[in-house]
């Protein structure tokens, strides 16, 4: 057994450890409130005077060494808990110097990063990298052992659903790593990482309903063909053997275009899937012509650059669940659902395509000129 600490020292261990975790979670439901955009009053972040007193700090830099710290400090104090002798006053030093530093300077940073020179995508991204490390932070300051011992083997590698101290101290390191890549990445790094993942997404969907398009085809030039296996399906109904599983199959396969179109479903897949990939081209143009283009950020003068990247990124986030959502009208054959879901995908890209227009600076480049045929071609029906 390892060596009783004196008391006075397990005491003050046992208060800072709960006012430590109070800390953190009180940081940690304001960040968490910031990265979903519902500002929570009752557990606020650092005051104004506190992101003021930092006078023109960087809120990226700021987060990317208040994370750096976080990181080295969760070392020492994982190494703490798990080796003899249990020092409870080596444990309050590391636990005072992260409320002291870097637990109140990470939550700064979201504060210094105010959604008007930053935009408020950049906010929330950093928002919620930062809460992850708070969330993983707390889960480490609460197995800290106190009754006088190092953890037990179970506690430090994890037994019955519990990750254990060496895991957790894992997970805290890779949530520090995504707060320092963000400097890294910087503002249009990220914008860029982002406006990706919703290029890529949009992909999918087009490949998803190209794919189901081409078999529509190939089913409709063999109408005698599925005739028989409608018949077989039937007859097999009738067949006690038929399966189970064949049954619900059959059942959640999707509903084909009837063979003579009463509603020119085929008419309107041809031009979503024409439309769909201009819109796939134009995310690849606002990609390279204006977000790889954008001058360097924050700046006294970024308002209104900002004011257009917070109202065209909803809009491209939003955009591949909107086709998702029309790919589904189709594949329910629902053409009431499907002319409301063009009408709103369409109308989008082509307002996504008007708000970065025009650069940064002046009034027209090749871009512009891109952008206005993009427009006229979104607007066709064929």
């Amino acid at each position: 057994m390892p060596p009783k600490a004196a008391d006075g020292s397990l005491e003050s261990l046992k208060t800072l450890v709960q006012s430590t975790i109070s800390l953190i979670t009180q940081f940690e439901n304001s960040l968490h409130a910031v990265a979903f955009g519902k500002p929570d009053s009752s557990t606020p972040l650092p005051t104004r005077d506190a992101a003021d007193a930092a006078g023109s700090v960087d809120a990226l830099s700021l987060a990317h060494d208040s994370a750096s710290l976080v990181k080295a400090h969760t070392t020492k104090l994982s190494l703490l808990i798990i080796n003899e002798p249990f020092t409870p006053s080596a444990i309050s030093k590391v636990l005072r110097e992260l409320v002291a530093g870097p637990i109140p300077a990470i939550a700064t940073a979201v504060q210094l990063c105010t959604t008007d020179a930053y935009t408020t995508i950049v906010r929330q991204d950093l928002s919620w990298r930062c809460y992850r490390v708070l969330k993983e932070l707390r889960g480490l300051v609460e197995v800290i052992p106190l009754d006088g011992g190092i953890l037990p083997a179970d506690r430090k590698n994890g037994a019955n659903g519990d990750k254990g101290s060496m895991v957790t101290t894992g997970v805290i390191w890779a949530a520090c790593d995504d707060v320092i890549l963000l400097k890294k990445l910087g503002i249009a790094g990220l914008l860029v990482q982002k406006a990706e993942e919703y290029k890529d997404t949009l992909e999918d969907v087009l490949e998803e309903l190209r794919e189901w398009s081409e078999e529509v085809e190939e089913e409709n030039e063999d109408d005698d063909e599925e005739d028989e296996n409608v018949q077989q399906i039937t007859d097999g109904l009738q067949n006690t053997h038929v399966s189970t599983q064949q049954m619900i199959d059959e059942l959640m396969t999707s509903q084909r275009i009837p063979r003579n179109d009463p509603d020119k479903i085929r008419e309107r897949l041809d031009s979503c899937l024409k439309r769909l990939r201009l819109t796939t081209l134009l995310y690849s143009a606002l990609i390279q012509r204006r977000i790889k283009a954008l001058p360097p950020l924050p700046t006294e003068q970024a308002t209104p650059i900002v004011r257009r990247l917070d109202e065209v990124y909803p809009i491209l986030k939003g955009l591949p669940h909107h086709f998702g959502d029309l790919a589904c009208a189709f594949y329910d054959l629902d053409t009431g659902a499907i002319d409301k879901a063009m009408d709103s995908c369409f109308s989008d890209a082509f307002a996504a395509a008007e708000i970065l227009k025009t650069p940064w600076s002046g009034t027209q480049d090749r871009f512009t000129e891109w952008a206005g045929k993009f427009q006229i071609g979104i607007k066709k029906s064929d």
